[in-house]
């Protein structure tokens, strides 16, 4: 493991990479331990949207797979649109008191936007690779 891949990446990278691992561990902690409904469940259920809206707004200024294509986007990207999505979906259905509509929204957005976009980081080659596990 070698920090120095992490070190060289660009300030949008850092702020993506703080976000994405704060919402990793918050969602984790939302959709298994806290109850459901009560004061703290609602406070960070705030915080981990903002920490998904930083994540994907930070996302957009990444275009390290993709850096002659159009603005630089990546197929990627598209996580960026099912994230916004998924958190306007969440807090619409918590909105409307739809208790299952928000806990499907909000496990479709931990799938996806956390694990699935954090498995695609784990490619050999790309920057959490190098840093982990080397060249």
């Amino acid at each position: 493991m070698t920090l120095a891949p992490l070190l060289a990446a660009p300030r949008p990278i850092w702020l993506h990479l703080a976000a994405a691992v704060s919402a990793l561990v918050l969602g984790a902690w939302l959709l298994l331990a806290s109850r459901k409904g009560g004061t703290a469940h609602r406070v960070f259920g705030a915080l981990y949207l903002v920490l998904m809206v930083l994540a994907a707004g930070s996302a957009m200024w990444i275009h390290a797979l993709n850096p002659h294509g159009p603005l630089g986007l990546s197929p990627v990207h598209i996580l960026v649109v099912t994230t916004l999505y998924g958190v306007v979906s969440g807090l619409r259905a918590a909105r409307r008191h739809d208790v299952q509509g928000h806990r499907r929204a909000m496990t479709s957005l931990y799938l996806t936007a956390i694990l699935l976009a954090g498995a695609l980081t784990l490619v050999p080659g790309r920057l959490l690779y190098r840093t982990l596990f080397g060249p």
